[in-house]
């Protein structure tokens, strides 16, 4: 994760680079006042849905607490509606409309299955089975793979384990469980 940070500065210096010119491009299109009134206009719209995205959020975690559910889903949306709301309330044109393309429903589905699949891959899988609920997976039984042979050693020690059963059969259906 410390090796991203590097990459910070350099992506705010281009993104702020990027907002300039399309300001200009817009301002030059549709009038500079028409341009800042836009862009004010898009930061008062996304000042007030911020407030209503956090109080959402706050509900439906509850609610979801509340009913004994696990809060994943309800929090991806919220902290997906949250950013969407954020990059609309920032000045500028290219954030705002990345954050009005995260509140539509479609792509705020997609931004939190990603947002999900991330928290996932960063916790153990016994908190995102606390988050999101126990995850179904579909193993399916192959050919056996040989084992390495524990190479014998002249001090006694255990024993090496049994070779694994393996029963070439259907897919198995199940939660993941980590101890």
């Amino acid at each position: 994760m410390r090796r991203g940070l590097k990459y910070v500065p350099p992506a705010l210096l281009l993104l702020s680079l990027l907002e300039l010119a399309v300001f200009v491009l817009v301002g030059r299109a549709v009038g500079f006042g028409a341009a800042v009134l836009l862009v004010f206009g898009a930061s008062l719209l996304g000042l007030v849905l911020l407030r209503r995205e956090g109080m959402r959020a706050w509900r439906g975690f509850r609610a979801a607490a509340q009913a004994g559910r696990p809060p994943g889903p309800e929090v991806t949306d919220g902290l997906v509606g949250l950013l969407g709301a954020l990059l609309l309330a920032m000045p500028g044109l290219v954030s705002g409309v990345v954050g009005l393309l995260l509140l539509l429903p479609p792509l705020r589905r997609v931004a939190g299955g990603g947002v999900r699949r991330a928290t996932e891959r960063r916790v153990s899988s016994m908190v995102a089975g606390d988050l999101f609920g126990p995850r179904r997976v579909r193993v399916y039984r192959g050919a056996p793979q040989p084992s390495p042979q524990p190479t014998p050693s002249p001090s006694p020690g255990p024993a090496p384990s049994p070779q694994p059963v393996t029963d070439p059969g259907k897919a198995i259906e199940g939660e993941i469980v980590d101890r």
